[in-house]
C-alpha cells in the first residue's frame, strides 16, 4: 500500500517487533512474516500429505468410470469425410439387411 520494497517492509516489520513493548519480549521464532510463512508451509504440506492418497483414489475411480462410459459408447465417430461416408453406407446397408430379414 505504501509502495515500498519487500526488503524495506521486512526491515520495518523487524523494527516494529524489536521495539514494541510486548512483542520485543517474545521469542523471535514466533514473530514475523518469515516465521508465518514457514508455519503455514508446514501446515499446508501436512494437509496435502494427509489428503493426497484419498484424492488420488478418487481420481483413479473417476478415470475408470470415464473409461467404462467411453467403452459403453462404442467406437468414436469418424473425423474425415470419406470415413463418415463409409459409416453412413454401412448403417444404410445394415438397415436394409435388417428390413429384409424382418420381411
Amino acid at each position: 500500500m505504501d509502495r515500498i520494497t519487500v526488503k524495506a517492509a521486512i526491515e520495518k516489520e523487524q523494527l516494529y517487533f524489536g521495539t514494541h513493548p510486548i512483542y520485543s519480549t517474545m521469542p523471535q521464532g514466533l514473530l514475523g512474516i518469515g516465521n508465518l510463512t514457514t508455519k503455514l508451509t508446514k501446515i499446508l504440506f501436512t494437509h496435502i500429505k494427509h489428503n493426497l492418497p484419498e484424492i488420488m483414489k478418487e481420481i483413479r475411480m473417476k478415470a475408470k468410470e470415464t473409461e467404462d462410459d467411453l467403452r459403453d459408447l462404442g467406437p468414436p465417430m469418424p473425423s474425415s469425410a470419406p470415413e463418415k461416408m463409409q459409416l453412413l453406407w454401412n448403417m444404410i446397408t445394415e438397415l436394409i439387411q435388417t428390413y429384409k430379414n424382418t420381411i
